[in-house]
C-alpha cells in the first residue's frame, strides 16, 4: 500500500506555447496563461475550437474508497458556437446528454492511468470555449485532460490522447470535417497511449471486422503522433509529482490473510465457481468474512474498523488473482461455461397488451424487457447543441433499476451510466430502423430486469424483438455480445459473453453490437497497457460467432416484422399540399386546423414547411374525412368549382357560405334564386363559384343544373 505526500501546490507558472501543423490544421497548446491557480491546465485549440481544460485535486487521499474518485465534466458554453441557450432562464443549466456522453469519453481513458494506490478526491474540467462545427472537441478534451494532469503535481504521468477517425471510400479519414462523417461508413473515436489502445467508441453502416480493426490501427498511428507532442510540452514544464511514501499499515496483517488464503484456497474456489450471481457472491463474503474474523480476534476494538478496511482491500487483490489464474489454467469460466461459449438465451415477445410493441430478452442472470412506443411528428426529440440543431425522430432509453442486481436504494433520473448505455445501444439499434418510409416517431424503452454481465448489449436485442413485434419495417436483426480478456504475461485469453466479475477483474470488456452483414455500434476499454492487433483480430473473430449465434435466436423467435401494427398505435398517413397553403391548413392562431382534427375526429395534424402533413387518428375513416377537408382548405379555388356550403352568416346584403375550413364565399342578394326560400343561418347549399378576385375575396351563385 502506498500514501502521497504533497510537497507542492499549483501549476507551474512558467508559460509554455507549443503548435504542430497536423491534420490539415494547427494545433495549439498553451500553459501557463490562464486558470494558474488550479494543479494543472492548458488551452487547445484546433481550428477554431478552442477548449480549457483544468486539474484539481485535494491534498489528501479520501479514505474508504473502493474506487479511483474523479470526477470528470465536460460543459458546454452556447456562447462557444455563438448561441443564447433556450428556456426560461436564458444560462446554461444542467449537463446535456451530449455533455454527459462527452464526459464518459474523457473520463474513460484517462482514470486507468494514474498511479496505483492514488485515492485523492480529483477533478478534471473540460470547458468549450469556442465551436466549429468541422472540428469536434470531444476527442480534443481527452489529451487536454492528458496535458493538464501529466503537467500538474498530481500523479499522473502517462500522456494519453483521442482522435476521429471516419472510414469513406475505401480511406480512412483522421478528424473528418461533419460532411465526411455524414457520408462515412464508420466513424468512431480512439483514445490510446504510445503503446496501445485505451478506448475505442463508435458505430458504423454494417461494416466489417477488418474495416473496424483497419480503422483503430489508423487511430492509433495518429495518436502516437499527438503523444509525442505532449511529450515535448511535459519535458519543458518538467513538473515535479507529489512524492510517494511507504503505507505505514503493518505488513503483517496483510501476510497473515495472504497465508490464510492460500491455505484454504480450494475452499475459495469451490465458492468462486458458485453458478448463480447472488449465491456465489454471499458465499465468497462469507469466506472472507470467516477469514477477516480469525486475524481481527487479535486486534484492538479501536482498531478494528480500521484494519478490516484495509484487509478489503488486500482480500480485492487476492480475488482477482485467483479468478484470472483459474480461468488461465482451466481453461473454463467460473460458473463453468467454455471461453467461446454464450449462456443460455430465451426471448418472448408481445408480453405486453396494451403497449405498440414489447419483448423479453434474457441472456443467463441478464434480462432486458424492451418497449416500443410510436408517435406523431410532434413527438420528436428537439436537439439543441452546441454541435447540432434539429430533432430526433429515433430514440432509445436505458432504465437500470436497483432491483435489478438486488441491491436497496432510490431509483433517481438516469446517470452518467443510463445515458451512455443508452446510447451505445441506440447507435447499434438505428442502422437498422428505417429513414423516410415510415411516418412515425419511434421511442424504445429497455427496462433491466436483472443484470450480470452486458445489459447495454442485451438491450440491443430487445430493441430489435420489440421493433419487430411493433411492426417497425427494420430491415433485419441487430444483436450485440460483449467480449473480455485476461492477460497474464504470454497467456491471453479471449472470453465470450462476460459475467459481471469477469468484467469487473479482467483487462478488457469490448462490445460489439451488428447484423449479419456486419457491424453497427462499437465500445472497448482496456486496462492492461498493450494489446497487439493479433489479439484485437481474434476477439472481433469471435464477438462476430457469437452476434451471428445470438442472431439466430432472434430470427427464431420473429423472423420479420409484424405486417400490421397494434390496434392501440395511432393511424398516421401523409399527404402532400403545396408549401405556400400551410398557412391556409394552418388558419389564423391555429382555428383551421383545429377545427379538421375536430371534424374529422383525429388525434393530431404535423405540418412540414416543405408541404408534408402528417394526419393521425385510431381509425381510416377519420383520415379519409381529414383528408377531403384537408384538400378543400388547401386547394386553389376557381371560378366553375363547385361545393356543399353551410351558411355561417347572414347579412342585409347577401350569406357568408363556409365552403371548407377557413375559406368562406360571399353570395351577393342579387344572386339569390327568386323562387328558392332565403338561405337561413345552418342550411347547406350547394353553390358553384362565381369569381375570386386578385385579394382573394371569393363570391359564389346557387348551381343550378342546366
Amino acid at each position: 500500500m502506498i500514501a502521497y505526500v504533497f510537497i507542492i501546490g499549483g501549476a507551474s507558472l512558467k508559460h509554455v506555447r507549443k503548435e504542430l501543423d497536423i491534420f490539415g490544421r494547427k494545433l495549439v497548446v498553451e500553459i501557463g496563461k490562464v486558470a494558474k491557480q488550479a494543479a494543472g491546465s492548458c488551452l487547445i485549440s484546433f481550428g477554431d475550437t478552442v477548449l480549457l481544460t483544468t486539474a484539481c485535486a485535494e491534498k489528501t487521499p479520501k479514505s474508504g474508497q473502493d474506487f479511483m474518485p474523479l470526477t470528470v465534466d465536460y460543459v458546454e458554453k452556447f456562447y462557444a458556437a455563438g448561441k443564447i441557450p433556450g428556456g426560461f432562464m436564458k444560462r446554461e443549466g444542467k449537463p446535456s446528454e451530449n455533455a454527459t456522453l462527452s464526459a464518459r469519453l474523457i473520463d474513460r481513458p484517462i482514470r486507468p492511468l494514474f498511479e496505483e494506490g492514488y485515492s485523492n478526491e480529483t477533478q478534471v474540467t473540460v470547458t468549450v470555449l469556442s465551436v466549429d462545427p468541422d472540428n469536434s472537441p470531444e476527442e480534443w478534451g481527452i489529451m487536454g485532460a492528458s496535458v493538464a494532469l501529466c503537467t500538474s503535481p498530481i500523479p499522473f504521468s502517462t500522456p494519453v490522447a483521442g482522435v476521429n477517425v471516419a472510414y469513406k471510400d475505401g480511406e480512412y479519414i483522421i478528424e473528418p470535417n461533419q460532411k465526411e462523417i455524414e457520408e462515412a461508413d464508420l466513424f468512431i473515436t480512439v483514445a490510446g497511449t504510445e503503446d496501445a489502445v485505451a478506448m475505442v467508441e463508435g458505430e458504423a453502416k454494417e461494416a466489417s471486422e477488418e474495416i473496424m480493426l483497419g480503422a483503430i490501427t489508423a487511430a492509433h498511428e495518429a495518436i502516437k503522433k499527438l503523444v509525442s507532442f505532449q511529450k515535448e510540452i511535459i519535458e519543458e514544464i518538467n513538473p515535479t509529482k507529489w512524492e510517494i511514501e511507504p503505507d505505514d499499515f503493518p505488513q503483517e496483517y496483510y501476510d497473515k490473510l495472504e497465508n490464510l488464503f492460500n491455505k484454504t484456497k480450494d475452499e475459495f474456489i469451490k465458492a468462486l465457481t458458485v453458478k448463480e450471481k447472488l449465491e456465489r457472491a454471499d458465499k465468497v463474503k462469507e469466506y472472507r468474512n470467516g477469514l477477516f474474523e480469525k486475524i481481527l480476534e487479535e486486534v484492538d476494538d479501536e482498531d478494528k474498523d480500521l484494519v478490516e478496511s484495509k484487509l478489503k482491500g488486500k482480500f480485492e487483490e487476492l480475488h482477482r488473482d485467483a479468478l484470472r489464474e483459474y480461468v488461465i489454467k482451466n481453461n473454463r469460466r467460473i460458473d463453468g461455461r467454455a471461453l467461446d461459449e454464450i449462456r443460455p438465451i430465451t426471448c418472448e415477445i408481445g408480453v405486453l397488451p396494451r403497449t405498440h410493441g414489447s419483448a423479453i430478452f434474457t441472456r443467463g442472470e441478464t434480462q432486458s424487457l424492451g418497449i416500443v412506443t410510436l408517435g406523431m411528428g410532434s413527438d420528436v426529440q428537439i436537439v439543441d447543441t452546441l454541435m447540432e440543431d434539429g430533432s430526433k425522430d429515433f430514440m432509445l432509453h436505458y432504465n437500470f433499476p436497483k432491483f435489478s442486481t438486488g441491491e436497496v436504494g432510490r431509483n433517481r433520473g438516469p446517470g452518467r451510466r443510463e445515458i451512455g448505455h443508452g446510447h451505445l445501444a441506440e447507435r447499434a439499434v438505428k442502422a437498422i430502423v428505417p429513414k423516410d418510409d415510415f411516418p412515425y416517431t419511434i421511442r424504445v424503452v429497455s427496462e433491466i430486469l436483472e443484470s450480470n454481465g452486458s445489459s447495454s448489449m442485451a438491450t440491443v436485442c430487445s430493441a430489435s424483438l420489440s421493433l419487430m413485434d411493433a411492426g417497425v419495417p427494420v430491415k433485419e436483426h441487430v444483436a450485440g455480445i460483449a467480449m473480455g480478456l485476461i492477460m497474464e504475461g504470454d497467456e491471453v485469453r479471449i472470453l465470450t459473453d462476460i459475467l459481471g466479475d469477469e468484467d469487473h477483474y479482467g483487462d478488457m470488456d469490448f462490445k460489439v453490437a451488428g447484423t449479419r452483414k456486419g457491424i453497427t455500434a462499437f465500445q472497448m476499454d482496456v486496462k492492461v497497457s498493450g494489446i497487439s492487433e493479433e489479439v484485437m483480430k481474434k476477439a472481433l473473430e469471435q464477438a462476430k460467432k457469437g452476434r451471428e449465434h445470438i442472431l439466430g435466436i432472434l430470427e427464431n423467435t420473429i423472423e420479420k416484422p409484424r405486417d400490421h401494427l397494434s390496434k392501440y398505435a395511432p393511424r398516421i398517413e401523409v399527404m402532400h399540399i403545396a408549401p405556400d397553403k400551410i398557412g391556409d391548413l394552418i388558419g389564423p392562431g391555429g382555428k383551421t386546423i383545429r377545427g379538421i382534427i375536430e371534424k374529422a375526429g383525429l388525434d393530431n395534424i404535423d405540418t412540414d414547411p416543405t408541404g408534408e402533413v402528417r394526419i393521425a387518428a385510431s381509425d381510416s375513416s377519420s383520415i379519409e374525412k381529414a383528408k377531403s377537408l384537408i384538400i378543400a382548405v388547401t386547394a386553389r379555388i376557381n371560378k366553375g368549382d363547385v361545393f356543399e356550403a353551410v351558411v355561417k352568416r347572414v347579412e342585409k346584403y347577401g350569406v357568408f357560405l363556409e365552403i371548407a375550413p377557413g375559406k368562406t364565399a360571399l353570395m351577393h342578394v342579387s344572386k339569390f334564386l327568386k323562387d328558392a326560400p332565403k338561405p337561413k343561418l345552418g342550411d347547406t347549399i350547394k353553390i358553384i363559384i362565381d369569381n375570386v378576385d386578385r385579394m382573394g375575396k371569393i363570391s359564389a351563385k346557387p348551381f343550378v343544373k342546366e
